[in-house]
């Protein structure tokens, strides 16, 4: 007698932590750039360029990448723009975690505020908030079937797992050369670019996986000739490709994040040699994991009817996708510039991010409660500040419908946002239109006792004669025909053929007629 082993693929939680860190330095305009007299736009990333895992703690190093554009001074203000960097190294506790483990780093760059000190020093603020996660793969062998000789009974349990298939880190290169309309100057100097991805999908196919979305880019620029005119130029163009993955197959359940890492732009010439083209190349740092949906019978019990067999146990965790699903929630408000801020004459560009706060779950689904942050550049009407800008933040609540949810499961939700709209309705307001868009994956967790030996014996003679050859049995609550076969060492075939049975359902109160010895 013989177990029919099968090994499953699987991943789990190791040690998870969260943290905050505060970041704050001086620094001083570079002399290669012209003295500030007003701050009017700036972005923040944050770059990790390493992650340790040792025991029990899981340190990042990294750095805060910031970008500000100023007003020069000067009879006539231009906008110009600078660039530096914070560093930081953070030590987060994480019961659990081992060296060499991996792990994932999840960010937010809650706030950031650039302050100017004087012309030539910038004061920079920021808030930034870290998840990590440490997971680990293993393999649960379990135990699917029964290869015997001598007449056994067993049966087995339906289960649906979510094996794990691919687990990888890999990068998809985004490249495009976007040249400026034909009523535009030639590029003489870029003082702004905006470069961020939206709309973006990620799908299994066989030994590859399909990327796809758009790129929306913004430049703001100084044209040639004596005029130096300051231009925009902004536009989506979407993009698509593939990344090849082996093990990789169509219908698979994919799990992938992806974070922005290099953003390369360069001003080239056309064809005729004139600087009119955009050269974007951008780096999709992705996060791969591939699971396949599988339905398992696995053993869950045994009894012997000449021989006493036993099955030695032990309870396993095994992991089910319940849900891929998405959704969406428009979020709409006014922004009002307050009396020390320029009034608007024409809007030149905005740009919003999804800050999500809290994700809990309820009856139902996925409770979801944070913020679109959204800055708009705009020209103004003052000819000291001929440039400037607007923030503001518009809150939301959103439930994600998730059917069967429960406190056990486990989720992944990546927030993106769709056709922001951004209006002037006068020049002291702003009307504001989004809509977050919620992706997530949710797998259910279950214990269950799985097979691991057979332990095979001689019957107990004495036992076996203390039972009658011949009995009625009358079902009781809670009763199966298994309990019944296994009580009386009898198959459950031997006793659906006494009793006429054509299904194993038994109620309390049913008559069983049992006998004895047919077995054998």
């Amino acid at each position: 007698m013989e177990l029919v082993r099968k090994n499953i693929h699987m991943d789990r939680i190791k040690g998870q932590a969260s943290t905050q860190i505060t970041l704050e330095d001086d620094i001083n305009i570079s002399d290669s750039r012209p003295d500030a007299s007003k701050l009017i736009y700036d972005r923040g990333n944050v770059v990790l360029e390493e992650v340790k895992v040792t025991e029990d703690h899981i340190t990042l190093r990294g750095k805060l990448q910031f970008l500000v554009m100023y007003l020069t001074e000067g009879e006539q203000p231009m906008p110009a723009s600078m660039d530096g960097s914070l560093p930081f190294e953070e030590q987060i506790y994480a019961e659990g975690v081992q060296s060499g483990d991996s792990a994932n780093v999840k960010w937010n760059l809650e706030d950031i505020t650039v302050g100017l000190i004087n012309s030539r020093k910038l004061s920079v603020q920021a808030l930034i908030s870290f998840k990590v996660c440490s997971e680990m793969i293993y393999d649960e062998e379990t135990a699917v079937d029964l290869y015997h000789e001598e007449p056994v009974e067993y049966r087995r349990k339906p289960l649906r797992i979510a094996q794990m298939t691919v687990k990888k880190r890999d990068i998809f290169r985004v490249k495009e050369e976007l040249e400026v309309p034909q009523n535009y100057p030639n590029i003489f100097r870029m003082i702004w670019q905006g470069v961020e991805t939206e709309n973006v999908e990620f799908r299994a196919l066989e030994g590859k996986i399909s990327v796809q979305g758009d790129l929306n880019v913004f430049f703001l620029y100084e044209g040639e000739g004596e005029e130096q005119s300051i231009k925009c130029y902004e536009t989506t163009v979407p993009f698509s490709g593939t990344v090849d993955c082996t093990g990789c197959d169509e219908g698979m359940a994919a799990d992938i994040d992806y974070v922005l890492g290099s953003k390369d732009v360069e001003i080239r010439p056309d064809f005729d040699g004139e600087q009119r083209v955009f050269a974007i190349e951008l780096v999709m740092d992705l996060d791969i994991s591939l699971y396949e949906e599988e339905r398992l019978d696995i053993l869950s019990g045994v009894y012997g009817v000449v021989k006493e067999v036993e099955a030695v146990n032990k309870p396993a965790q095994f992991k089910g996708l319940l849900a891929r699903t998405s959704g969406k929630t428009k979020v709409a408000d006014r922004i009002k510039l307050t009396s020390s801020e320029a009034p608007m004459v024409q809007i030149l560009h905005s740009e919003a991010q999804v800050q999500l706060e809290e994700e809990e779950i309820v009856e139902g689904g996925i409770h979801m409660k944070g913020y679109v942050n959204i800055q708009t550049l705009y020209l103004s009407s003052g000819e000291k500040t001929p440039y400037s800008s607007v923030k503001g933040s518009i809150p939301f609540n959103y439930v994600l419908d998730v059917p069967d949810i429960n406190s056990g499961c486990t989720f992944k939700i990546r927030t993106g946002l769709e056709q922001l709209a951004v209006a002037m309705l006068d020049g002291g307001e702003l009307d504001v239109k989004a809509v977050v868009v919620c992706h997530a994956i949710v797998f259910e967790h279950k214990t269950e006792n799985i097979v691991t030996d057979i332990v095979v014996s001689d019957l107990d003679m004495n036992k076996l004669s203390g039972l009658p050859g011949i009995v009625i049995y009358i079902a009781k609550e809670g009763d199966s025909l298994w309990d019944v076969g296994k009580r009386y060492y009898v198959p459950i075939s031997q006793i659906k053929e006494t009793n006429d049975m054509t299904t194993e359902e038994i109620k309390p109160g049913d008559k069983l007629l049992i006998v004895k010895g047919i077995a054998n």
